[in-house]
């Protein structure tokens, strides 16, 4: 992980956190069992930095459905 994908992601936990109303440490936790960090926000971080962080948040909340995870 770059320096830049790190901050991305940390920016996108609370970015997540502020939106579904839940602290950054949940966030990260529903996020690190869903493998959403590595498999997701780094692997495509070229991509999704270019995004808006509404559009990401809407996007990682699809990715957890497909996982069967509801937030």
């Amino acid at each position: 992980m770059t320096r830049e994908s790190f901050s991305f992601v940390v920016y996108m936990i609370h970015a997540c956190a502020n939106k579904w109303g839940k602290l950054p440490s949940e966030v990260y936790s529903i996020l690190s069992q869903a493998d959403c960090i590595n498999k997701y926000l780094v692997d495509c971080y070229d991509v999704l930095h270019t995004q808006s962080t509404n559009y990401i948040v809407d996007d990682i909340v699809e990715y957890l459905k497909n996982r069967g995870i509801q937030i």
